[in-house]
């Protein structure tokens, strides 16, 4: 049995009025981002602001440095064992959203992008490079005079957040702390020889602890030290606690459900996911002006050199990796050309992908487009102009494009996995198919194409799509829930 020191109960109270909230994450989309994290990140803090004092803490990349060459540094925090120390610098979004800033050059201001290397290799200091991270937010929790202001409670994100939970525990923090599963598959794994350069008690390189399979794992870390542990929909919260989809961790996860610790809430998004005003698209519409839908496709056409066409518009937005599916993609293409379809791909991942995907591109050039990797503004065009949304991911913890794509008329065909699952309505919103197979997918195509020769009933299912509320608002309230629970806590549960 471990004890954790609770909080008191005006402390409870305060977080149903407005705690104070530091949300710890490796990405935001303001200056940096790699995937969903990067959105969810940019977007949750701001929505829970509406609740709470809710603050970001986040590593001083390249990229963060850069846009805000003026930043205050306002402390300096100690190293421990191989983790150097640090300054802290804060900044305001024109929004008011405080983030902290962990400036410590030698470990985030580099080239790449906040896991890799120029060349898309790890970095091979990962490890002390997100034990910076969070200790950092522990030291903020134990408290920082300069700042004054200090959290009561840390919000974690992934592996790269994880290990603050342990901190915290290791060192006597009395702070709870919620960790965020955005996806079970990245666990954060280091040899066990980093156990000291980590200040990592060796007690804690046990199976009720950091030990995973010989290594330390970053992220078991936090499930098994978090107070709370949230993922991103309800029905991969369920998915995780099976072998299945638990990564070798579902018993863990499982205990974690048992206790009441475990919790899916989905994810949301924020309101410039709006057709009707957002000022990136050639041509604004909403669910009552199709005609602005159409003027989209052509333009979409036109912007990525396919032909002319009256046949579907089919889209892929998203990380081109073996989890998203994208075999069977490649093995609907030749079937969507034939029946007169039309493909645009946008992302970038594994080099054997993006090269596949252009060599297919280079076969039919005047109906299938790829644009190796991201950027936002077309993406919303490609929502926009997109007929259909391809997501066949062999999971999805929640996935945002079928959101996206919903709200701007693309009818997502999706894996029924996770949190695609959870957001579209098969036959109503989207379609859904039950097993990921290059068959199952190809049905699922179909039906879409059938659906799309009746415009009366494309339309409709238009319309539904556009309209469904997928904001943060219910989000938000369940995570304060979380919160509550947290602050609540007198003990621990054993492990």
């Amino acid at each position: 049995m471990r004890t954790r020191v609770g909080r008191a109960p005006d402390a409870v109270q305060e977080c149903a009025t407005g705690c104070k909230l530091l949300f710890v994450t490796s990405e935001i989309a303001d200056f940096l981002k790699v995937g969903g994290l990067g959105e969810v990140s940019a977007s949750l803090p701001r929505a829970l602001r509406r609740m709470s004092d809710a603050r970001v803490l986040l590593p001083g990349y390249r990229a963060v440095l850069a846009a805000n060459p003026d930043m205050k540094i306002v402390a300096e925090l100690p190293g421990l064992a191989e983790i150097p120390s640090c300054e802290i610098g804060e900044i305001s979004t024109p929004d008011g959203l405080t983030m902290y800033i962990v400036v410590a050059g030698n470990l985030f201001d580099r080239a790449g992008n906040a896991y890799l290397d120029e060349h898309a290799n790890p970095w091979d200091d990962n490890d002390v490079r997100f034990a910076r991270l969070a200790m950092a937010a522990v030291e903020l929790a134990r408290g920082v005079p300069a700042l004054k202001w200090r959290p009561e409670v840390l919000h974690l994100n992934d592996w790269p957040g994880a290990l603050a939970a342990g901190y915290l525990d290791w060192q006597q923090v009395a702070v709870p702390s919620i960790l965020t599963i955005h996806n079970l598959a990245y666990q954060g794994l280091f040899g066990r020889d980093r156990l000291n350069r980590l200040a990592i008690p060796g007690e804690a390189f046990a199976m009720d602890g950091v030990e995973f399979h010989g290594k330390i794992s970053f992220l078991k870390a936090g499930i098994y030290y978090a107070s709370q542990i949230t993922t991103v929909s309800a029905t991969y919260a369920k998915e995780i606690t099976t072998p299945e989809f638990g990564c070798g961790l579902d018993g863990l996860l499982r205990a974690r459900s048992d206790q009441g610790r475990l919790t899916g809430i989905l994810n949301g998004i924020d309101e410039s996911w709006d057709p009707s005003t957002d000022p990136h698209l050639p041509h604004p519409f909403d669910s009552a002006n199709w005609r602005g839908k159409q003027a989209n496709a052509y333009h979409l056409r036109e912007e990525f050199g396919l032909a002319v066409s009256r046949g579907p518009l089919f889209a892929v937005v998203s990380r081109l990796v073996h989890q998203k599916g994208l075999d069977l993609t490649m093995a609907a293409i030749e079937s969507i050309v034939r029946d007169g379809g039309q493909l645009v791909v946008t992302g970038e991942g594994e080099p054997e992908v993006e090269n596949a995907l252009r060599a297919t591109a280079a076969r039919h050039p005047e109906s299938i487009a790829v644009k190796i990797g991201y950027e936002e503004p077309t993406a919303r065009r490609i929502f926009a102009g997109s007929d259909f949304l391809l997501m066949p991911s062999r999971f999805e913890p929640c996935g945002l494009s079928q959101m996206y794509a919903q709200r701007f008329g693309s009818l997502p065909i999706a894996h029924n996995t996770g949190g695609l699952g959870d957001t579209i309505e098969d036959g109503a919103t989207g379609f859904l198919f039950n097993r990921p197979t290059a068959e199952t997918f190809a049905q699922a195509i179909d039906r879409a194409k059938t659906v799309f020769d009746r415009k009366d009933h494309l339309e409709a299912m238009r319309r539904r799509a556009m309209q469904r509320p997928f904001g943060w608002r219910e989000s938000v309230r369940s995570y304060m829930d979380v919160y509550r629970r947290a602050l609540g806590l007198d003990i621990r549960a054993a492990a």
